[in-house]
C-alpha cells in the first residue's frame, strides 16, 4: 500500500508538471535549432518586423490539396515557417491553407483561375505521373498576404530554369521563403512599394532585352522606363533607384544635371556601362571588328562620385562558350570558349553577392575606385586570377576562338569589374552654371543626402537573351546555347533589395538550405546490401534483446 501511494503521488506530480508546462508554453515560445545552416531560425530582421506589427495579418497559402512530393516539401516548409511567424508576431496572424479550385466544375475553375490571376495569383501546370501515364494538374504555388485594405501576392515557387529540375527550384524556393514572406508583410504594413526606373533615350537595352529583369523586379517593386529628357523634378522625387543599362549615346548636360539631382536627394543609381563598343553579332558577320571607345560623357560624374570605368577589355580564361558555324557542308554549329565573355566571380565578403553563382558578362571593362571624402568603396564582382587586359581600340577576330587559352599566359591577379559606393556624394554641378534647358529650380546642395550606387563595367549584365526566331524571351542569367544558368538574376534582385530597402532585408536572401539527398549511384550499386540490412537488422536486434531479457530475468530472480 505504501508503494502504491508512492507511485500515485508521483503520477499526480508528473501530470501537474505536464499541465504547468503546457500553460507556460502558451506564453513562452522557444526552439532549439540543431541544423548546421540554422534553417529553422528566423533572422533578427524578421523577428523585429513581426514584433513591431500592430495590425492583424491574414496569410492565405494556395499550395494545398493533392501535390507531388517536391511541392509537399515546399508546403511543409511554408507551414513550418509561418508557425514561427505567428509565435513571434506582436499581432494576430491568421494562416489559411486552401486549394482554390478544389471541388469546382470545369467552368467554375476557369472563372476562379481568372479571378485569382487578376489579383496576382498565377497557376502552374504540372505533369504528374500515374498508372495511366501522365496527367495534368493545376496548382497555385502562391500566397496572399493582406492587412486591412492592403494585400500583396507572394510567389513561393522561384522561376524554374529551362535546364533545371523541380527539385533544384524547390530547394531554391525554400531558401527564399523567409525573404518573400517578410518582404510582403513589411509592404502590407507600411504600404510602401519602392519605384525603380530603367532609363531610355540614350540607346539603352530595349524592352525585350530587359523584359525578364523588369518582370522579376515587378513582384516586389513598381518598375518602368524613364526618359531623362522628359522626366521632371516631381517624377525624379518619386523614384528610389535608377538603372542605366548599356547606354550607347552621349549624355547631355541637362540629363546629367537631372541624374546629379537624383543622387543629391538620396536616390540610388546602378551604372551598367560599356566604355568599349563591341558586338558579337557584328563580329560573326564580318569575321573581325574594331572595338572602339564610346563617348558617353559620364566620366566626370563617375570620377566625382568615386569610380572610373576604364577604356579596356578583359579577356578571361574562365569564360562561357558561344555558338559558331564550323566547317562542313551542313554548317554545323559548335560551342567554343570566348574569352571576352568572362564569368564574373562574386566577392564573398559582400552581402550583396553572397551565395550567388558566377555572373555571365559580355565585353567587360575594369573598374577603378577614386579617393573621395566621405565615400566608402567595396568590390562586389571581379574576374578570375587568369585574365588579360587589352586597352581599346582593340581588333577582335573570331580566329581567336581556335586558340585555346593557356592558363599560364593568363596568370594574373583578379580585376575589379563592379564596385559599391556608399556615402554623401558631392555635387558634380557645384560652382557650375545651370545647363540651358533646365527650367525648374532643383536647388542642388554641395553634398547630397546619404546614398548608394553600384558601378559595373558591363552593360549586358542584366540583359536576357531573346530568340531571333520567334522573339521569345529567356530567363535572365540563362544561356540558351550552353543551357546553363548563371547568377545574373540573383545579382539584380540583391542589388534592388540593397539599394531600395532602408531595412535592408538582403540578409534573408543569403539564407542557405542544403539538400542532403541519398547517393543514387550507391543506391543502385548497393541496393541488395541495404535491403538485407533493413530486413535482417531489426530482426537480429529484436532477437538479441529477447535473449538479453531472458538471461537478465533468469539472473535477477535466481538470486
Amino acid at each position: 500500500m505504501v508503494k502504491l501511494k508512492k507511485y500515485q503521488s508521483r503520477a499526480v506530480i508528473f501530470v501537474l508538471l505536464l499541465l504547468l508546462l503546457n500553460i507556460v508554453s502558451q506564453f513562452v515560445y522557444t526552439r532549439i535549432d540543431f541544423t548546421k545552416e540554422k534553417r529553422f531560425t528566423l533572422n533578427p530582421k524578421t523577428t523585429s518586423i513581426l514584433k513591431d506589427a500592430s495590425k492583424p495579418i491574414l496569410i492565405t497559402v494556395f499550395l494545398d490539396g493533392e501535390l507531388p512530393a517536391a511541392f509537399k516539401r515546399l508546403q511543409r516548409a511554408a507551414k513550418d515557417l509561418l508557425t514561427d511567424y505567428r509565435a513571434y508576431a506582436g499581432t494576430d496572424i491568421k494562416i489559411v491553407f486552401a486549394d482554390p479550385i478544389d471541388g469546382l466544375s470545369a467552368a467554375e475553375q476557369d472563372t476562379a483561375i481568372n479571378n485569382l490571376y487578376q489579383v496576382g495569383i498565377e497557376p502552374t501546370n504540372l505533369n504528374i505521373k500515374n498508372d495511366n501515364g501522365f496527367a495534368q494538374k493545376v496548382i497555385f504555388p502562391m500566397a496572399m498576404v493582406s492587412s486591412g485594405d492592403k494585400r500583396f501576392p507572394v510567389r513561393l515557387l522561384q522561376n524554374l530554369n529551362p535546364s533545371g529540375s523541380y527539385e533544384e527550384s524547390i530547394n531554391h524556393s525554400i531558401q527564399n521563403l523567409e525573404y518573400v514572406f517578410t518582404s510582403a508583410i513589411q509592404k502590407v504594413l507600411t504600404g510602401e512599394h519602392p519605384r525603380i526606373g530603367f532609363t531610355e533615350g540614350n540607346g539603352e537595352l530595349s524592352d525585350p532585352e530587359l523584359q525578364d529583369a523588369i518582370k522579376s523586379l515587378s513582384d516586389s517593386y513598381e518598375v518602368g522606363r524613364v526618359n531623362l529628357d522628359l522626366i521632371d523634378k516631381n517624377g525624379l522625387d518619386k523614384l528610389n533607384t535608377l538603372v542605366i543599362a548599356k547606354p550607347q549615346k552621349e549624355f547631355t548636360e541637362v540629363q546629367k544635371y537631372k541624374l546629379n539631382y537624383f543622387v543629391m536627394k538620396g536616390g540610388s543609381v546602378v551604372w551598367c556601362i560599356d566604355q568599349v563598343g563591341a558586338n558579337l553579332d557584328s563580329l560573326k558577320g564580318a569575321g573581325e571588328q574594331l572595338a572602339f571607345n564610346r563617348k558617353l560623357n559620364l566620366d566626370d560624374m563617375l570620377f566625382m562620385y568615386g569610380a572610373r570605368v576604364n577604356y579596356n577589355l578583359v579577356a578571361d580564361a574562365n569564360c562561357t562558350e558561344i555558338p559558331l558555324a564550323m566547317g562542313g557542308g551542313q554548317g554545323q554549329i559548335q560551342l567554343a570558349p570566348w574569352v571576352y565573355y568572362p564569368l564574373l566571380m562574386p566577392d564573398t565578403a559582400s552581402a550583396i553577392v553572397k551565395n550567388i553563382d558566377d555572373v555571365k558578362a559580355e565585353f567587360v571593362s575594369t573598374v577603378d575606385t577614386i579617393s573621395v571624402k566621405g565615400i566608402s568603396k567595396k568590390i562586389i564582382l571581379h574576374t578570375s586570377p587568369f585574365n588579360k587586359v587589352f586597352n581599346a581600340p582593340k581588333l577582335l577576330s573570331l580566329q581567336m576562338v581556335a586558340e585555346q587559352p593557356d592558363p599560364r599566359e593568363y596568370a594574373s591577379s583578379p580585376k575589379a569589374v563592379a564596385v559599391l559606393l556608399e556615402g554623401n556624394f558631392p555635387s558634380v554641378f557645384l560652382n557650375r552654371p545651370v545647363p540651358a534647358g533646365i527650367i525648374e529650380n532643383y536647388g542642388l546642395p554641395p553634398v547630397g543626402k546619404a546614398s548608394k550606387m553600384i558601378v559595373i563595367g558591363d552593360g549586358d549584365v542584366f540583359k536576357n537573351q531573346v530568340s531571333s526566331r520567334d522573339g521569345s524571351v529567356f530567363p535572365l542569367g540563362f544561356d540558351r546555347y550552353t543551357e546553363k544558368s548563371y547568377g545574373n538574376k540573383a545579382l539584380l534582385l540583391n542589388v534592388a533589395d540593397y539599394l531600395c530597402n532602408a531595412d535592408n532585408l538582403i540578409a534573408l536572401r543569403n539564407k542557405e538550405v542544403k539538400i542532403r539527398l541519398l547517393d543514387k549511384g550507391r543506391l543502385r550499386a548497393e541496393k541488395l546490401q541495404w535491403q538485407l540490412i533493413n530486413l535482417i537488422g531489426p530482426l537480429l536486434l529484436l532477437i538479441s534483446f529477447a535473449i538479453f531479457q531472458h538471461y537478465y530475468r533468469k539472473h535477477k530472480y535466481a538470486r
